[in-house]
Parts: structure tokens; sequence; C-alpha cells
């Protein structure tokens, strides 16, 4: 079967470059610059890769980031005392704290304390709340950039049966209920389900997000199934790869997303894009 790749790095380049325009045209008209404001704690390498990314695409849009990089060492009532600040800081249009956080640091409190109206990572409670009554607000970057990668390429999910591998807060909860949302029938599976291939071979919209390298393989997959990959981790041989291994699965697929180009760059779009609607809000 000859498929088609779901190329995210194509499309958010698409996005990007519409924001552009409208940040262009909003400097014009002398309007204040949208400003994202993004915490890093410690010095885990991939977490400061990512984090530049997102300084390099809000450099391209044309609006301000503010990057605050921050000691291991700090306290958690530090670090809660500087996202209070910038909750209360009137220029500051969103704020993003970059996981992991130190062992030291409870994660859960931290973005909870986050303003849910300048939580443009969607992790809130409250921003999770309107997401489960489909009244959705500020979204979780990635299911929102799977979202609309499957939208730019017309892809209707009204009826289809769409599996999700992964349970976790950030991509496998709230990608099943914005499918759900969408009137797809979903099923949701995880480490301890027992008869995980006999599911994902059902799936007309498999999403994979566990992070295990190249752990899902062409037996797993459904002919002419649409399946996307979350995954992010590097082989035996230090090479960026997903959780599908892509040259088994793909021939069985009608559409793919690849490892690197998918996801990824849509959820730094996504989260440009949320930032951008929360200074016109």
């Amino acid at each position: 079967m000859s498929f088609k790749l779901l190329d995210g790095k194509k499309v958010a380049e698409t996005i990007q470059k519409d924001l552009k325009m409208k940040m262009l045209k909003r400097h014009q008209a002398g309007k204040r610059i949208p400003t994202l404001a993004v915490i890093i704690v410690g010095e885990d390498s991939a977490s400061h890769v990512y984090v530049k990314n997102k300084e390099k695409a809000a450099e391209y849009i044309g609006f301000h980031s503010i990057i605050e990089a921050l000691p291991v060492e700090i306290t958690e009532a530090e670090l809660l005392a500087e996202v209070k600040r910038l909750n209360h800081d009137e220029t500051v249009d969103g704020i993003l704290v970059q996981l992991p956080l130190p062992k030291h640091i409870d994660e859960e409190k931290v973005l909870f304390a986050i303003g849910p109206e300048k939580d443009v990572d969607g992790f809130h409670p409250l921003n999770m709340g309107k997401l489960m009554i489909n009244q959705p607000d500020k979204l979780p970057c990635t299911p929102y950039g799977i979202m609309t990668l499957l939208d730019f390429y017309d892809i209707d999910l009204c009826g289809c049966h769409a599996v999700v591998v992964g349970r976790s807060n950030i991509v496998g909860k709230p990608i099943a209920q914005m499918l759900l949302n969408r009137h797809a029938t979903v099923t949701v599976t995880h480490s301890r389900t027992e008869n995980l291939k006999e599911l994902t071979r059902q799936a007309d919209v498999l999403i994979i997000a566990i992070g295990q390298a190249e752990a899902i393989t062409g037996d797993y997959v459904k002919e002419g199934a649409i399946v996307i990959d979350v995954g992010m981790n590097r082989n035996q041989l230090g090479e960026l790869v997903g959780d599908v291994l892509f040259e088994d699965v793909a021939p069985k697929t009608s559409f793919i997303t690849p490892v690197p180009g998918g996801v990824g760059p849509m959820t730094i779009t996504m989260l440009m894009e949320q930032t951008i609607k929360n200074a016109n809000e």
C-alpha cells in the first residue's frame, strides 16, 4: 500500500508564516507585542534544545520570549514565587515551565500554580476541565498539534475507531478527549493493557505516545490505518526515532507521521499560536 506522510514540518511552517504576518500587522498597528515566558530548571540537555527551538520560533514569528534559566538547586518555594511573579506581570501573555523538573520539586504543584489564563501548555485543571466538557480554551500543545495536522490533511474523524497507546496527562488523556469531541470512538490503552495488539489492529487512527523506541511494529497495525507517532527517542545507534518502527509500519498505512518532522514541529507551533491568542483576548 502506498502511504502519505503527514508532514508536520511543512504544516508548521505554513502556520508560522501566517502567524508572522499577523504579528507584522499587529506591529504596524502599534499594538503591544506578545511575550512568552519559559522557565527551565537545571541543565537537562534535551530540555535546553526544546527551549532553544521555542525561542527560535518566537523570534521568527516576531514576538518576545523570555527564557528564565534557573539553577537545579532552586527550592520549590522559590520556583513557585517566580511563577507567581510572572502571573502578575501584565506584559507576559504565556507562561511555560519546561519539564522535567528536579526530583525535589513537585511538578504538579508548579504547573497548577500557573494562572489558567496564561497556561499556554494547557495543563491547568481548569483548562483540562474545559476540554472535558467540549468548551476548549487553552489546549495541551501536542494533542492540539495532532488535531491541527489531521485537519490540514482533511482527515474526517467522525465515526472512526481511534486507539490511543499511552495515558499521560500531557498526550494520551487529552488527545482521547479531543478525538471524542470530534465524534470518534476512542479506546485508550496503556502498560497494563493485556490484549494491546488485538486492540491496535482495530484502529482506523492509531496514536502512539509511550516513549519506547520503535516498539510498535507492522503486526500492530491494520491495513490502511492512519498512524500518529508522538515518540521522540534515541535508538542504539544514537539516531532520533519514534515509538513506531517506521520502515515496518509505513507500508501498511494510508497516512503516517515521520520522526523527526511529524508531531514535534506542530507542538511548538501550537504553543506560539496560543501565546498570540492570549495577547488578543
